[in-house]
This record gives structure tokens, sequence and C-alpha cells, in this order.
């Protein structure tokens, strides 16, 4: 299928070297080497099901629009696979169709990044990593890194949303024999119950609340993530961009009352790409219903161009 380059505009100078976003992304079928592939997840019917404020299936074109004129500073390739749309309420399909979609730029050579979509995200990304690692490795230490105001760890027995997606992911990878190893850093106990942090707790998370992540502890912090860096083969990194200030970001789902500055998070997710060991990406929660005057959507920009950097 013939991706879709018409989002991709933007302003173009006069002057040598000066190429931004929208004058070098490429459709992933013109793809020649690896690369970073960009992969839309239009997609909130788990924000729905979670009782949400729905508006994040436009998050990818958002993030496309404040891409466009970027500064082109990427040391890779980037390559646009265009976007995996939930029909009606089938998110359980959307699943299966992220999933497909990201083994294969995985079996290609390419460095996925999601672009949510709400966070039910997360399990379709993870499925992916998974289909792609489970021909070639017994038992891969994937280590899942979640910047989020949320654990998201509810029960899926009740109902699949975007407040399960790690609570599924536990379960696949018992199944499968393989480690649970997850990070959530920027939680807010005003919202996670008591048997969120129990169950956390019960599942082996490393759990940095919102609170705790100040400029004097950033050392300690990254310190824990390199030691958890250290126990994993591979890692899939998801960022819920409710963990940011609402001042920051207030177009999503769940605005942040305190949340994490992207001056503390920025570093983090840099010592995240400088291991080597990042499969894949995925960003959830932008929400463009919400947004004032495209502050989320430049955020959301802004990870993506660090992660290709």
């Amino acid at each position: 299928m013939k991706t879709d380059m018409t989002p991709w505009t933007g302003r173009v100078d006069p002057e040598p070297d000066t190429y931004r976003w929208h004058q070098q992304v490429q459709p992933l079928e013109q793809a020649r080497e690896p690369g970073a592939v960009l992969i839309g997840f239009g997609c909130d019917e788990g924000v729905r099901r979670n009782q949400g404020r729905v508006g994040a299936a436009k998050g990818p074109a958002a993030m496309r629009r404040m891409l466009g004129s970027l500064a082109w500073h990427q040391g890779t390739a980037v390559f646009d696979a265009g976007d995996v749309v939930c029909q009606g309420e089938d998110l359980e399909g959307a699943h299966q169709a992220l999933s497909a979609r990201v083994s294969e730029a995985l079996d290609l050579g390419h460095f996925p990044i999601v672009m949510g979509g709400g966070h039910e995200v997360a399990f379709g990304s993870w499925s992916g990593l998974a289909a792609h690692l489970a021909p070639r490795e017994q038992r891969p230490r994937i280590g899942i890194i979640n910047f989020d105001a949320h654990f998201d760890l509810r029960d899926p027995s009740f109902v699949v949303s975007s407040g399960t997606p790690f609570a599924q992911i536990a379960e696949a990878s018992a199944q499968r024999g393989w480690p649970f190893q997850y990070a959530c850093l920027g939680v807010s106990r005003a919202a996670n119950t008591q048997n969120l942090f129990r169950r956390a707790e019960e599942l082996g998370v490393l759990a940095w609340e919102d609170r705790t992540m100040t400029a004097a502890t950033l050392p300690r912090l990254q310190q824990e993530v390199a030691d958890f860096i250290g126990r994993c083969d591979h890692l899939y990194l998801t960022i819920d961009i409710d963990v940011f200030p609402a001042a920051q970001a207030p177009g999503v789902s769940a605005p942040a009352a305190r949340g994490v500055g992207l001056d503390l998070i920025e570093p983090v997710i840099e010592q995240i790409k400088a291991s080597g060991k990042l499969r894949l990406a995925d960003l959830a929660e932008l929400n463009p219903e919400y947004d004032v005057d495209g502050h989320t959507a430049r955020l959301a920009a802004r990870l993506i161009h660090t992660l290709t950097l």
C-alpha cells in the first residue's frame, strides 16, 4: 500500500543545508537502508473503555504536522509507514494489525517509533517486538521503560483498555516463560490506587514517583536506570505524554497537576538511546482536541526528534 505523504509539509528555506523534516522523510516502500520508521496508531478505543476523554486517535496527524518544519539534524534515515486505524470498537484487531506492522519493520532492521493513540498502543507495540524476537531467542530479556503518571496495570479480566497494557504484557510474558521487567517513571500517587501500587510491588516494578524526580535525584535515577538496562537484552521505551506537567502538555487524556518536566526526562531518554539496546519506542495520549497552541504536539515532535538524532 502506498504511504500518503501529503501530511508532510512545512517551511522551505533558500539557504544551503537548511533541510527540514518534511523534505527528508520518505515513504517506507522507498526504503533502501535501515532507519527509523514512524507508524501511526489512530486509536483511542482503549481510552473510551477506560472512561477517559477521547481524541487521541488524531495524535499521529498532529505529530506529523509539528515534525514537518523541524530542522533536520538526524543521523539516520526516517520513513513513514502510514497509520494503523482502529475500526469501530475493534481494539483487539487494531492491536494485531499494529503488532504485524512493528514486527515487519523490525524484521527489516528498522527502529519503529509508534505514534499513538491512547496508551493501549503499548500492548500492540510490545506484541510486535515479541513476534520479532520469538523465532530468534528462547528467553529474551525485554526491559520496558515507561514514562507515565500511571502504572497502567489494571486487571484486563474486567475490560481491556488504556489502563491495562502492562498487565496484559505481564500475562503474555508469563505464558511465554519470559521475564517481565518493567520500570515506570513519573508515577503520580494521586492518580494510582493502593491496589495498583501493590500490584506493581508484586511484579517487581522499578517505580519512581513524580515528586521524587528532581534535579537533585537525577544522578540516582540514572544509576537505577543503568542498573535496569544492565539486566536487559532489549529495551522498549514507551512515553505517555501525560507524565509531563499540564503546562507543558495540556493536550492529553488526563493532564498532570504536577508531572515531570522535559528537562528531567530528556536526559534519561538520551541515556536509554545511548545504551544500544533500544529496539522500539512509542508515544501515547496526545489529544489534539484539548491542546493549547500546539504545545503538546510540539513536545511530542521534539521527543521523536531526540529519538532519531
